[in-house]
């Protein structure tokens, strides 16, 4: 099994620009199929530093669920430390997902949802503010690291 992860979780992501690091900030319970929310720091390493504060100072780019706990024991990613959650990154992220309209594939509307009271509310037109809200998704391994490797923030998502 490994071991049993905690909230501020450091991990190593390892790609081709180099070492990637995410913290473990929150957990969705009652809804366990979306699991762990893991906020990728906005910088890569080529050697993972020494003092690993340093990455926690750096902007996040963007937050998503991830299957944390398998891809750790399956040795895809590390832990490689643990640090208090920064304040900033303590608030559960509200997330957003487009209700596409099936026949001309284009967003019909948008759907804010805030996973932790529950509430959703639908905008009809995203604000630049809302654009950076993570995308509701549960991203695997591969995808994970293809974002991160095309330098991809929510704020210029393609839809």
């Amino acid at each position: 099994m490994g071991r049993k992860l905690k909230f501020g979780d450091l991990v190593e992501i390892k790609t081709s620009k180099g070492l990637a690091y995410a913290m473990y900030t929150h957990r969705h319970t009652k809804h366990p199929k979306f699991g762990a929310v893991i906020q990728l720091f906005d910088r890569n390493y080529d050697t993972r530093p020494l003092d690993l504060t340093d990455v926690v100072r750096a902007p996040i780019r963007f937050a998503t669920f991830f299957p944390l706990q398998a891809a750790v024991n399956q040795g895809l990613v590390e832990v490689v430390g643990n640090l208090p959650v920064p304040e900033n990154l303590e608030p559960f992220p509200v997330f957003r997902s487009a209700n596409i309209d099936p026949r001309t594939k284009q967003v019909r509307d948008w759907w804010l949802r805030d996973l932790e009271t529950e509430k959703t509310w639908r905008v009809a037109a995203l604000t630049p503010e809302q654009r950076k809200l993570p995308i509701l998704a549960v991203w695997n391994q591969a995808f994970l690291v293809h974002r991160i490797e095309e330098g991809w923030r929510p704020e210029n998502d393609s839809r």
